[in-house]
């Protein structure tokens, strides 16, 4: 925006406090200098920051009201966030001031609680939906054992994408945006635990991929490094492995593949997260390695969180109406991995209320061969029957406490 010669500032936790004076001054004069001003809802909820918005909107000064990851609003969204909720706020006060509200994630019921809980105008809404469908991206399920480290398939894989790039640089270009470079396959690794970004990116490094880790427990400086070299196309940062501390408002154009390593959580995050692949219109892959193990390890560490909800207090309703939601996003998502009998371009769509596109032009592994996405779902994983009667004899000791 800077570049655009439009005065932006932000608060946040990394600003420092002479800075953050600075802006504060700014605003409180009533007719500020500062245009756009990005700011948390945590800080919205603060009295003295009220206040001042209440100064400015006095001088008409106060244009515009936008809230980016707007499901976070609702508590049927996938990652709500009680701060969220609080900005009501801002139709309460200033009910003259144009809101917008963006989200890449909402289903209907999300959408109704989204303008219910604002208090917005339905007389007065405008809505405007894109479709879910994105045909340049290759949805792909690949299955997998606890007792089989899948890590030799991706490299494997990865290795290949590399080999084809290096034998064809005229399609290598093709799929390479302007001014960026050709031998490198710029991606995102998903991890649910941290232990793994570490170890993994070790992994990749030492079989000659250029792999960082990128989670909240590492320096702020590694992590600011590790995201402006990767945004770069520097050389040794291709790749990113990371848990979902990253992504959020990350607009890399050029990511060819986003992998996730075991289940998400939930299908609005496999969405989101896959969705920053291909922003280029141009190829890209979106692969999700799924095993009954995770699976029951993600439903174990769901009825663990459920155990620790408080019983009385207030937001209680609101959390057991969140974890309502987990459970049943999380068992689209199952779904989603284990059926074999359609596109998995229209099984997002019609999650999401989107059910009018047709299935893709070979965008998936069912629509590619639906044959070879069968025969490999039965030899990667064994039948439901076998393993349960395993699980009952102790040999998939699965114990969401270690993790």
């Amino acid at each position: 925006m800077r570049k655009a010669n439009i005065r932006v500032e932000t608060i946040n936790s990394t600003t420092t406090k002479s800075a953050k004076d600075r802006i504060i001054a700014d605003l409180q004069c009533g007719h500020p200098l500062t245009r756009l001003l990005y700011v948390t809802p945590e800080f919205c909820q603060m009295d003295y920051f009220r206040r001042i918005l209440r100064v400015i909107h006095s001088q008409r000064e106060l244009a515009r009201i936008a809230i980016d990851e707007a499901h976070c609003i609702s508590e049927w969204g996938h990652d709500f966030r009680p701060a969220f909720k609080a900005l009501s706020f801002f139709k309460t006060e200033f009910p003259d001031v144009p809101m917008m509200c963006l989200t890449a994630t909402a289903t209907a019921r999300v959408r109704d609680d989204i303008i219910e809980t604002l208090g917005l105008d339905l007389t007065k809404i405008k809505m405007f939906r894109m479709t879910t469908g994105r045909p340049n991206l290759h949805y792909e399920v690949r299955f997998k054992s606890d007792e089989e480290d899948h890590y030799p398939n991706f490299l494997h894989w990865l290795k290949t994408v590399h080999a084809r790039r290096t034998a064809n640089p005229d399609r290598a270009s093709q799929l390479t945006s302007q001014n960026q470079r050709t031998d490198n396959v710029p991606g995102i690794i998903y991890t649910l635990f941290r232990k793994d970004c570490e170890s993994l990116a070790a992994r990749l490094r030492a079989d000659g991929i250029g792999a960082k880790p990128y989670h909240a427990g590492l320096p702020h400086t590694e992590r600011a490094e590790a995201l402006s070299n990767w945004v770069a196309n520097v050389p040794g940062y291709d790749v990113i492995v990371a848990t979902t501390a990253f992504g959020m408002g990350i607009d890399k154009e050029n990511v060819r593949f986003v992998v996730h390593w075991q289940i998400p959580k939930s299908l609005e995050g496999f969405y989101q997260e896959a969705g920053r692949a291909g922003r280029d219109g141009k190829a890209s892959v979106c692969m999700l390695y799924y095993g009954r193990e995770d699976r029951d390890r993600a439903a174990s560490m769901m009825t663990r969180d459920q155990a620790r909800l408080p019983t009385k207090g207030q937001g209680v309703a609101a959390q057991q109406q969140q974890m309502l939601h987990r459970g049943m996003s999380l068992k689209a998502l199952v779904e989603y991995c284990e059926k074999t009998d359609g596109c998995r371009h229209r099984a997002i769509a019609k999650y999401f209320g989107d059910e009018e596109i047709p299935p893709c032009d070979f965008a998936c592994d069912w629509c590619k061969d639906a044959k070879a996405l069968v025969e490999r779902k039965e030899r990667g994983l064994v039948s439901e029957e076998v393993y349960s009667t395993q699980r009952e004899m102790g040999k998939y000791d699965i114990d969401p406490y270690d993790y």
